[in-house]
Parts: C-alpha cells; sequence; structure tokens
C-alpha cells in the first residue's frame, strides 16, 4: 500500500464499471489495487487499460483492500455484497442496492454492525443542478420528473423502474420530508419483455404529489425535475446540469401592482457528478462519516420503486397504499 493512500478495487467492470476505474485511477487519495470481472478477457483489457491487476474471482481481492465499488449486474448484487461486508470492505454499491428490501435490510445491517460504509451509486444526487435546487425547496405542493433515454442494450437486467426512475424517486423522497401515503402507476414493455415506459403517481402524508415519468425508448434525452411550491418554480435539468428558478418578489411592485416575477439561471458546465460521488465515498471512508446517499436511502427508494413494479404487473386501475 502507497502511504497514506486508500486501497480500493471495482467489481464489476463493464460499462459503468470502468467509469469507476477511470475516476479512482485519477484520485490522489486512492490506490487502485485491481479490477475484478467473470469476463476474463474484459477484465484482463481494463487492468491493462489502466495499469492495475485483473482478478477473476472478487473473493480474491477482498484482503488487499479497504473498499471497493460494486458494479457488477443486479441479480449479482446480494451475494457479493454480502462477501465484501462479511470481511469488513467499505463499499459504494450502484443502484438499485438490490432486488429485494430484505436482502437490502441484511446488506445495512451488517454494514452498521461492522461500522462500514456503505453508499449507494444514485448519482443524480450529486448532480449540481440537484445539490443547488435541494436547499431551495420549501414546502412544495406538486414536483414532475421525466427521465427520457434512447434506446441501448445496457441496464436491460432490469425495468425502467430500477434502471431510471428510481433516480427520480429518491431525490424526491430526498426533498420531501413526509412518508408516502399512496402510489398509482402504469407502465408496459416495447422492446424488451420488460416495463420499458412507466409513469407513477406519489401522494404524500403532508398532501405534496409527484409525478415521475420513465422511458429508456424515447426519441430524446430528457432529465428534469420541476418543483412547484409557494412563490417560487424550480426547474433542474439534470442533462444539461442547468438550474433555473422563477419567483417572486414580494418587494417589489409592478405597474399592476403585482409582485414581480423575478427569473436566474445557473449552469454547472464543468461539474462531474459521477466524479464527486467517487470523492463523497473516498472521504467518508476516510472520515468513518456518513455517505451522503446511506444504504437507507437506497432501501427506501427500493421500496417505493417496487411498489411501482408490482402495481405495473398487476394493471392496478386505483390508488393504492403503499405497504
Amino acid at each position: 500500500m502507497k502511504p497514506g493512500k486508500l486501497r480500493i478495487a471495482v467489481i464489476g467492470v463493464g460499462h459503468l464499471g470502468e467509469y469507476h476505474v477511470q475516476k479512482y485511477r485519477a484520485h490522489p487519495g486512492v490506490e487502485l489495487v485491481g479490477v475484478v470481472d467473470v469476463d476474463r478477457n474484459r477484465v484482463h483489457e481494463i487492468a491493462e487499460r489502466y495499469h492495475t491487476k485483473a482478478y477473476a474471482d472478487h473473493r480474491d481481492i477482498l484482503e488487499r483492500v479497504d473498499a471497493v465499488s460494486l458494479a457488477v449486474t443486479t441479480e449479482m448484487h446480494f451475494e457479493v455484497a454480502k462477501d465484501v461486508l462479511a470481511e469488513g470492505v467499505h463499499m459504494l454499491i450502484e443502484k438499485p442496492i438490490t432486488y429485494d428490501l430484505t436482502e437490502a435490510d441484511t446488506l445495512i445491517r451488517m454494514a452498521r454492525e461492522r461500522d462500514l460504509v456503505l453508499q449507494v451509486g444514485l448519482v443524480e444526487r450529486f448532480n449540481p443542478a440537484i445539490v443547488n435546487m435541494m436547499p431551495m425547496v420549501k414546502k412544495p405542493v406538486f414536483m414532475e420528473s421525466h427521465r427520457m433515454n434512447l434506446f441501448t442494450t445496457r441496464g436491460l437486467d432490469v425495468d425502467v423502474v430500477l434502471d431510471l426512475m428510481i433516480h427520480d424517486l429518491d431525490i424526491i423522497l430526498h426533498m420531501v420530508p413526509s412518508e408516502v401515503k399512496e402510489v398509482h402507476a402504469v407502465g408496459m414493455p416495447v422492446i424488451t419483455e420488460k416495463t420499458d415506459i412507466a409513469n407513477a403517481r406519489i401522494i404524500f402524508e403532508d398532501g405534496t404529489a409527484a409525478t415521475l415519468t420513465a422511458s429508456r425508448v424515447s426519441g430524446k434525452m430528457l432529465r428534469k425535475i420541476r418543483v412547484f411550491q409557494p412563490n417560487a418554480y424550480l426547474s433542474a435539468d439534470c442533462g444539461k446540469r442547468q438550474l433555473t428558478v422563477i419567483s417572486l418578489d414580494n418587494q417589489k411592485k409592478n405597474s399592476h401592482n403585482f409582485p414581480e416575477v423575478t427569473t436566474s439561471k445557473e449552469k454547472y458546465a464543468d461539474s462531474d457528478p459521477l466524479n464527486e460521488e467517487i470523492t463523497a465515498f473516498v472521504n467518508a471512508v476516510m472520515n468513518r462519516s456518513e455517505p451522503v446517499v446511506t444504504g437507507e436511502d437506497g432501501r427506501n427508494a427500493l421500496r417505493i420503486a417496487l411498489n411501482i413494479i408490482d402495481q405495473i404487473e398487476r394493471g392496478c386501475q386505483n390508488f393504492c397504499p403503499v405497504f
């Protein structure tokens, strides 16, 4: 180990996992110990490209590291994550945390019992448009999100709710300090056998309403969250990394004696949300502090996501209580 550096490996080096490798390789406080993947050709290709060691089995590297990023397919999350935490290794696990709430609870408990950092890779929480919008959200009345992607063959091990919508679920759940009361959802497959388009309406106990739409078969890219609240409208464009705020200035009146409407726009073109996520994880491990996106956050988003999926599969026609 290099003095003062955190020893880290990446388990699962597909499309997303390689991005994790890039960020760790460039981080001054990290020693990239190795990369792991069951695809031997891929893992050796990545190891050579980033000047590190290749491993075919994650169990062969756990005694050599302080922390890992876990970017294997979702169906393998629980089995691999259990091994990681059992060895006392801190973990950044890509979203969704698991397929199953009981499994998520097990991982959260294991991390807590061992005093380990468990961070969930909901990267949009680090998008500067979202980061800067969060403190401005005050008693929202209505929220809406649209996350529309072109079709790709990546992420098809899960449906669009766990693939895309879960990002917006996490953000909205984080912004509304109230329990979810009701959920109504519809969706359908288009290209794959799983749901490719989904729409959900969520009602919170405090009366806040949120509508979420996600598609991975869209003709264009769109990633926006809008918040409507007393005296202000907030719009975060996650794709363009831009925040628009339209608000009333009650101290200034126009010629009709109505409050002036002011508009401000901030663009954060040079930001890198994944790098911010990786840096936050490294800092949490080094400082033994709570991560920005906790295991509980990942579990909360998963709970509502599974409720939405269940309603779509059952063809639910009425508002249903969350269970």
